[in-house]
Formats: structure tokens, sequence, C-alpha cells
């Protein structure tokens, strides 16, 4: 029987930084009450939900909702041109998809993330994509991981999760499942240890890893 493989996305498979940040900005001076100006207050809280993001630089509770659909609009009409596919990303998808069924776990509006994995022309490599919208707890919430499994039917024993945040691997270990992190991403080497000793360069690393264990 296949294992089970789910990939975050941001800094795991994309860099969409320019992206994110460009369309952070556009919502904030949209509704002009909170301006940032050092641009690593946004990226440090990228892999959280957008309502955790715009909280963490000061927008108003009551904003919140407004702010994310401003910046929701304007990141689908720039996403696709402003992200980029990480080095060796599409080379770990279908090296994993040799041995491996796939799925997608990430805080993204799920339909964004779709598109981005069409243009990019990948996402018939993956059966299942749990975005934002598709659950009522995100990452680090266990739920996320749940739901790709039971949808893919999928069981917990023998599946993993690969990640570049604290997010991923908190979510992996609260479900039960094994995780690999990656350096790819938001979260630096010091961080990532603090929930796991298996940390690899980038996805493809934590592929051909998790392709190893499964051949002892």
């Amino acid at each position: 029987m296949k294992t089970a493989i789910l990939f975050d996305l941001d800094g795991t498979l994309i860099d969409s930084t320019e992206a994110i940040l460009e369309s952070f900005h556009h919502a904030l001076a949209t509704h002009g009450e909170v301006s940032v100006s050092d641009d690593r207050l946004i990226t440090e809280q990228i892999g959280h939900p957008l309502e955790v993001m715009f909280s963490a630089v000061g927008v108003d509770e009551n904003a919140v909702q407004t702010h994310i659909a401003t910046y929701k609009l304007y990141y689908r009409e720039i996403a696709c041109q402003k992200t980029i596919l990480l080095p060796n990303a599409r080379e770990a998808v279908e090296e994993a998809a040799a041995f491996a069924r796939l799925g997608i776990v990430t805080t993204k509006t799920g339909l964004y993330s779709k598109e981005l994995m069409e243009h990019f022309g990948m996402m018939n490599y993956f059966e299942v994509l749990i975005g934002r919208e598709h659950v009522e707890n995100p990452k680090p919430h266990p739920e996320p991981i749940f739901k790709a499994l039971e949808e893919m039917k999928m069981p917990l024993q023998g599946s993993w999760m690969i990640g570049d945040t604290r997010l991923d691997i908190e979510a992996s270990n609260r479900a039960g499942i094994e995780s690999v992190a990656v350096l790819s991403g938001y979260d630096n080497a010091e961080q990532l240890l603090t929930l796991t000793d298996i940390i690899k360069s980038n996805a493809l690393d934590a592929v051909r890893y998790i392709a190893k264990r499964g051949r002892k």
C-alpha cells in the first residue's frame, strides 16, 4: 500500500512572498488604518491564516475581515505572475508521486492555491488540496491533516507531512503522523529544532528521506 505525503505550499513548494507582501500592503493602504514599514513583521507571520497575520500587525479585530477581502481580490490578480516554484519543487513532487499518494495542506485559500498549482502544471499530481476555507481550525491544529487523509481514505500510520514552519510540524505531531521540516521557507533551523530533529534543505531532500525510510 502506498504511503501518503502531504505538502505545505508557501516555503515548501512555492515562493509567493512578493505576491503576499504586495497584496498585504495594498490592503493596508486601501483601508488606511495601519501601515507596516518593516516587511519582516509580515513575513514572520507567513504560514498563519490571514486573520492572524492582519491582527499581528495591529489591524483592529472588527476590520480584519474587510482587509482580508481586499487582500484576496488583489492577490488573485497577481498571484500567478508573482509566484515561483522553489528550486527542486517540481522534481520533489514527481519523485514523490512515484511511490506515494499526494495531497496539499495549506493555510492559503484553497481556490487560489489550486489555481496556482494548475498554473504550474502540477495540480494533477495531487488527489486533494485542503485550504483555509475547508476547515474550522487551520494549522497548527491537526484538522487539515485529518481532513486530507480522510478524503484520500489513507490511514494516519505511515503518512507524512512536509513543511517549512513549526505550524506544519506541530499539526503533524498533534495528528500523530510523521513529518519532515525543510529550510526552504520561513522558519529557521533553530526554530524548527524546538519540534523536530528531522530537518532537510528542501522538499526534494525530504521526499528522498521518506523514500529511504520506506525501503528499510
